[in-house]
This record gives structure tokens, C-alpha cells and sequence, in this order.
């Protein structure tokens, strides 16, 4: 999972602020396609210079939703507010919004600097204005080499640079991404994650980008509402969705993890004690828990919070499994190793690869112990 970029503290957490007013408020939308429905009584806020992302699989209701927002669709239900006003029956360009698709859409016969024009020619914008508006946005996007050139002569990340640069010289208040990094190459994919979040603060433009890649929404937005069958399933900072889960369905959605199943045999304020037959061992969490006793729970545990050993750990057996490596992929930087319980049950564990070395201390077959800290598991219901 990459990590996310330090980003320059505007205002880092607006949605924490009662007195922050929503630039984009979603109350109830509901959108059907006959019997289908869409997206399902969604509300969310968005605040205003945030690179928020919704993200979900293919049918989560994610493009509907952009969709929407843009005005290309219209909600069978509920209302949509961006900086306060109502969009009920408001076409798509009579809105402060402006929309990057997947495609790029640019116009082949076309030069860079004239795509990038387009938009403010049909808005009648002076000639002059145009101009410096076209140079200052692909000096930008590190463009202005290229201002001469057609598509067909640029890479696929250029291609991508000149689409926003389009969307983003008429100075909408509001963008809207719709997969924009999906036909990009994984190396060119992560550069540019790092661009757009560049571009977005310097602009000061909010940015809602539509993906089906965790690691993007993790790198670029500062939160993130994960979408399943038309419905919020979670909303978060990328930290919160990772970290804190509040369903299987997230936990299970974001990165790699590994459940428990078990049942609370002990509640206090400040730990839980769940039985689970599953890991061989009882599973301790050094928080409270509001479950009575006996309820059927899962822990979810992240991969690289489990340490692998062959020796015995200085423990009392709780949070500790034991098992036999059957596979194991080296992938550089890290290790995966996939552990069969004694139960039974195989068990995903990253390792950090710190030491140079050629040969591993844990190989396949070797007998291990697996053991995580009280704070690494989470305790779900759903």
C-alpha cells in the first residue's frame, strides 16, 4: 500500500469543524433505473479544498453518484447543494462544476494549447485572457513544451495532463474525476497521483475523483467514502478506513487482512477477551468493546502487524498462533508469507525486507509463531 503524501495544512480536517459549512451537501439521494437502484439514500458532505474520493467496485453506484453531481443525471430522490444552492433542474453547464473523463475526450485534430482553449472560446472568453489563462495552466502541468503537439503525439500521461489542464483552465469551483489514472501505467500511475495532489492544492479547487483503486483513493484524498450496492459503507480519512474499519466489507476492501472469528467471553472498559477457535488462542484488545458477552464477533488483523518467529514468544499465549510456512513471495521491499494454522486456517504476513540478504531466516516448512501486539486487532460486528 503506498503511503500518503504530507499535505499542506489549509485546514486538515474541516468536516471536524462545526463551523465549517459544506461546499457540496448530498441529503438522500436516491437514484433508480427501473427496478435497479443505483445509488440508495445516500447523504455525504464534502468541504471545500478537499480531494475527497469515492470508491467502490464495479456496481458500488460511485460513477452514478459523480454522475449527479455533474447533472448528467438527475436523482429520483433527494437533493443535491453545491456552495449552498440547490441543483434540482440546473443543466450540467450552468454549474460550478467541471468534469474529467476517463476517456480524456481531447480532440485529435486539435493542438494541446487549443484543447486546452476550447472550453474558454466557447464561453467567449477575450482572446488575450485566453492566452495567458492556456500558458499559465500548462506551465502547470508541465506542458508548455508541447503546446504545438497533437494527442497522437503525446505518451498516455501527457495525454492525462492535457485533459486536466482542460477541465481545470475555465476555474471551476468544484472538479469532478471520473477514474482518471486508468489507462496509465502502474509507474506513471503513482507519479501522477502525486501531481494531481500538487495541482489541487495549489488551485485550491475541490477535487471529487470516482475510483475503483484503493491505493489512489489512499494516496491522494484526504477522505474517502467507500461505497457498496448503492450505500456509504464508510466514510473516513484514509487512516480511519485502514485502520478502524467499521465493517467485514471495508476491512476486507481496503489492503490485505486477515479474520477471526470468535466469540466475547470478556468485556471491561478497556479491553475485550474473545475466544477463537479459528486462531488457536484467545485474542486480547486493549480497548473496550460495547458487546455483552457471548456475542459472535470477528477480529481483523492487518498482515504486517503480525511478527513471525521460530522461537517460543514471551507471551501467555494470547494474540500468539502457531503454524507451518507454505508459501512465501519476495517482492523486494517486503515479504509475504502465507502461514497454515494448526487449525487449519492460512494466515497472509508481511515483513519488511530491512537486512540485505540472499538468504531468508524463515523458509518453507518451518514451523512458526505468529504474535501481534493488543492494539493491531479490530473488533467487527457486521
Amino acid at each position: 500500500m503506498a503511503g500518503q503524501p504530507i499535505r499542506k495544512p489549509v485546514r486538515l480536517d474541516p468536516w471536524r469543524d462545526p463551523e465549517q459549512t459544506p461546499y457540496v451537501r448530498i441529503e438522500k439521494v436516491t437514484k433508480r433505473f427501473g427496478d435497479f437502484v443505483a445509488v440508495d439514500e445516500v447523504s455525504l458532505s464534502i468541504y471545500r479544498n478537499e480531494f475527497f474520493a469515492l470508491l467502490g467496485g464495479s456496481g458500488s453506484g460511485k460513477t452514478t453518484l459523480l454522475r449527479m453531481l455533474a447533472g448528467f443525471e438527475q436523482p429520483t430522490e433527494g437533493k443535491i447543494f453545491i456552495d449552498g444552492v440547490d441543483m434540482a433542474g440546473i443543466p450540467p453547464y450552468d454549474r460550478p462544476v467541471n468534469m474529467m473523463f476517463q476517456s480524456y475526450a481531447l480532440f485529435p485534430h486539435m493542438t494541446v494549447e487549443q484543447n486546452v482553449a476550447f472550453g474558454l472560446k466557447q464561453d467567449r472568453v477575450p482572446k488575450a485572457e485566453i492566452r495567458e489563462r492556456v500558458a499559465e495552466m500548462l506551465a502547470m502541468v508541465q506542458l508548455a513544451p508541447f503546446a504545438k503537439r497533437r494527442p497522437h503525439q503525446l505518451s498516455g500521461g501527457q495525454r492525462q495532463r492535457v485533459a486536466l489542464a482542460r477541465s481545470l483552465v475555465k476555474r471551476p469551483k468544484l472538479l469532478l474525476l471520473d477514474e482518471p489514472l486508468g489507462a496509465l501505467d502502474k509507474k506513471l500511475r503513482e507519479k501522477t497521483q502525486f501531481e494531481l495532489v500538487n495541482i489541487q492544492e495549489k488551485l485550491g479547487v475541490t477535487f471529487v475523483v470516482v475510483t475503483h483503486d484503493q491505493e489512489e483513493a489512499m494516496t491522494m484524498s484526504s477522505r474517502i467514502a467507500v461505497m457498496n450496492h448503492g450505500v456509504i459503507a464508510q466514510v473516513g480519512t484514509p487512516t480511519e478506513i485502514y485502520e478502524y474499519p467499521q465493517s467485514r466489507f471495508v476491512a476486507e476492501f481496503i489492503g490485505s487482512i486477515n479474520m477471526f472469528k470468535g466469540v466475547v467471553r470478556e468485556v471491561e472498559s478497556d479491553h475485550v477477551l474473545i475466544e477463537s477457535e479459528e486462531a488457536g488462542c484467545e485474542l486480547y484488545i486493549n480497548q473496550g468493546v460495547p458487546v455483552p458477552v457471548d456475542t459472535p464477533v470477528s477480529v481483523a488483523v492487518r498482515p504486517e502487524k503480525i511478527a513471525l518467529s521460530k522461537e517460543p514468544p514471551d507471551s501467555n499465549g494470547r494474540n500468539t498462533a502457531r503454524g507451518i510456512v507454505r508459501e512465501i513471495a519476495y517482492l523486494g521491499d517486503v515479504s509475504i508469507f502465507l502461514v497454515e494454522l494448526n487449525t487449519g486456517k492460512t494466515v497472509r504476513v508481511t515483513a519488511p525486507n530491512v537486512l540485505r540478504r540472499t538468504d531468508m531466516p524463515i523458509t518453507w516448512e518451518d514451523e512458526v509463531y505468529l504474535t501481534w501486539r493488543p492494539f493491531a486487532g479490530v473488533v467487527l460486528l457486521q
